[in-house]
């Protein structure tokens, strides 16, 4: 889906899906996932771009960015600064995450997770890291259970998922 973001009046939500893919990605269900997590998290007001590429576009980003010349799963573009907030009233500009569908089905495949759920776990671990989380090392290209990864962070990230309905992402 290319187009406007769609909003969640619920909390103030904007969310500006697009789907570079052919992944068919719910764009509804990404918003309302996103809503929910903001939500978790504490964020009532807050505009985010969520975008899905296929291998090479990840691939560039991921050598432009990283200096990682190899596919990734998803990464994250914050505009707020570590620390910096809105001030009251005013929605956060939290940035961008961007998926790359094919290798989170190839992830869920190699764990014998539904499609879906990995899809979940990937926006849901960019949209922490958007929120300031971050964690230990350089996981580099593959899944979100690398060495490196903060416990901190794939339990907050794995308690989100389990709290939000994934099942129509895709």
């Amino acid at each position: 889906m290319d187009g406007p973001g769609t909003e969640d009046a619920a909390v103030g939500v904007v969310v500006d899906v697009v789907d570079r893919t052919r992944a068919a990605v719910d764009a509804a269900a990404v918003t309302g996932l996103v809503a929910d997590v903001l939500r978790a998290e504490g964020v009532a007001t807050a505009e985010v771009g969520v975008t899905f590429v296929g291998e090479r576009r990840i691939r560039a980003l991921n050598r432009e960015y990283r200096g990682i010349d190899a596919p990734t799963d998803v990464l994250s573009f914050p505009l707020e600064e570590p620390g910096e907030r809105a001030p009251a009233g005013v929605p956060r500009l939290l940035g961008d995450v961007v998926v790359c569908p094919v290798q989170a089905k190839r992830q869920a495949a190699a764990e014998g997770t539904p499609p879906a759920r990995e899809l979940a776990l990937l926006i849901v671990h960019g949209l922490l890291h958007l929120l300031g989380r971050e964690h230990g090392g350089e996981p580099g290209a593959g899944s979100l259970a690398v060495a490196g990864e903060s416990a901190d962070m794939l339990a907050r990230q794995s308690a989100l998922v389990e709290s939000c309905a994934w099942e129509r992402l895709w």
